[in-house]
């Protein structure tokens, strides 16, 4: 008798064990394109499987996750190049030329030459990511490396970057809105506010809604129609100056070593997607292939980037603005076209930058709260700090200077110190001196060009905030 129960149990137990595992195969495929990558919630659907089935989560879980994660690596090596060329080109296009511009031809070299160390710092992540096969993040990446300290160094600095970007994004945003509906005054009814601010305002939120929507795979459209309307705006640019609507014969200065700090933050911005290549690593069918996916998207990168601030630098000279987009002259088709794509690029950024700290805040959630109640809290989360974002696009809508801050202060971390020191630490005992040397010399140069470029952006927007407060009107 007690022979039968004890096997109806353990039947019991087993079915239980395979629909847990099995729902947890179905729930793979669930997953979001951010700037281009699929990011599989494995670790929140292994928790709310568990938490249905009123079991403590146990590694078996973890493992069958794992398989199927590998199972649904297809990713070939020409949609892996896509996909990261896709999450690299963004708002760094817009202020290429600018930058080149603002630096002189000669920074020109710096702006491959932190190609090329990008390229590197990533090829150094699949290093690490090979070493240990259950690593799926760049935090879990920062875990192994360093413990609970370096995960937390990792997360806060990758929120930061995710934060002060959708600022710069939100300014975009402001900046070229008002040239879209150009002639459309709304200050009559809200006299304090100006008329890009309102339409801002009203853009942001259209986007709200997206931020509660708990389905992922339903915004996962976005992420490609943010990739389409940044190859939009290159092909508007580029048919500008081929078209012949500017004559592209202005001078490029050669060198202005005064700018060089702040320049070099906008150049490192437009390199920042080390946060989701471990999630394009593990996409991957064959993620030997992972450095030249590496060499070719930053090779691909680069020429874009170099070719762009070149032809707007000859075309516009010493006036060119911070965003190529507010320089092109405003009859043209063709400018209409890459100003509604810069318009329409943000606003569909907004529920993809959120999704990872989106499913952290859910997995960090009792395990005892409904889906509804979790729901509701990460659309209020989610929905204060772009408010808050909204705030801080309006109350500091200088782009040149946010854009050089964001990428002194966090890109060049991410970029370059982290992964630097991550491949150190858990690769030291096979590193040969000249990798030693090198990954040395990254370190101290990526840190000391953060330290001067992080004061010169934050002087030059102190004085910026302080000469248009004293000269705006009260």
């Amino acid at each position: 008798m007690w022979g039968k129960m004890l096997k109806s149990i353990s039947k019991s137990l087993m079915r239980l064990q395979h629909k847990c595992v099995k729902r947890q195969k179905s729930e793979v495929d669930k997953s979001v394109s951010v700037h281009g990558e699929d990011v599989v919630v494995l670790a929140v659907q292994c928790s709310n499987c568990c938490t249905e089935e009123n079991r403590q989560c146990n590694c078996d879980h973890i493992h069958a996750a794992e398989d199927a994660n590998h199972a649904n690596s297809n990713s070939s090596f020409t949609h892996a190049v896509i996909n990261m060329v896709g999450m690299l080109v963004g708002l760094g296009q817009l202020s290429t030329p600018y930058a080149v511009v603002s630096g002189g031809w000669v920074s020109a070299f710096l702006l491959i030459g932190l190609g090329v160390m990008c390229a590197y710092s990533s090829h150094i992540l699949g290093t690490c990511l090979r070493k240990n096969p259950k690593l799926r993040s760049f935090v879990d990446i920062g875990k192994h490396a360093f413990g609970s300290k370096g995960r937390l160094v990792a997360a806060t600095i990758i929120y930061m970057e995710v934060f002060m970007a959708l600022v710069s994004y939100t300014i975009s945003l402001h900046d070229n809105l008002i040239r879209v509906f150009m002639g459309t005054s709304l200050k009559q009814h809200f006299p304090k506010f100006s008329s890009s601010q309102l339409l801002t305002v009203v853009a942001v939120l259209i986007c709200l809604p997206s931020l509660w929507i708990r389905d992922l795979s339903s915004i996962s459209f976005l992420s490609t129609l943010g990739i389409l309307m940044s190859l939009l705006i290159f092909v508007c640019v580029a048919a500008t100056a081929l078209l012949g609507h500017v004559p592209s014969n202005h001078a490029i200065p050669v060198l202005q070593l005064h700018n060089m700090p702040s320049v070099s933050g906008l150049y490192v911005f437009g390199y920042g997607g080390h946060i989701v290549f471990p999630e394009l690593y593990t996409s991957m069918k064959d993620p030997s292939k992972f450095t030249k996916v590496s060499i070719v998207s930053f090779a691909v990168v680069t020429g874009i980037y170099t070719t762009l601030g070149f032809m707007g630098a000859r075309m516009f000279g010493k006036d060119v603005k911070s965003q190529i987009t507010l320089s092109m002259p405003p009859e043209e088709i063709v400018t209409k076209i890459a100003l509604c794509a810069t318009v329409v690029a943000p606003m569909t950024k907004y529920a993809l930058e959120f999704t990872p700290l989106a499913i952290q805040l859910e997995h960090a959630l009792p395990s005892t709260m409904s889906g509804r109640t979790k729901m509701i809290i990460r659309g209020c989360v989610g929905s204060f700090s772009l408010l808050v974002i909204l705030t801080l696009a309006l109350s500091v809508p200088y782009f040149e200077h946010v854009l050089s801050l964001t990428g002194s202060l966090v890109s060049l971390a991410v970029c370059l110190i982290l992964p630097c020191s991550f491949y150190l630490k858990i690769c030291w005992a096979q590193i040969s001196n000249p990798l030693l040397l090198l990954n040395l010399f990254l370190i101290i140069f990526a840190f000391l060009l953060a330290l001067i470029g992080t004061i010169s952006s934050s002087n030059f927007l102190l004085k910026t905030f302080q000469f248009h407060h004293l000269t705006s009107p009260t």
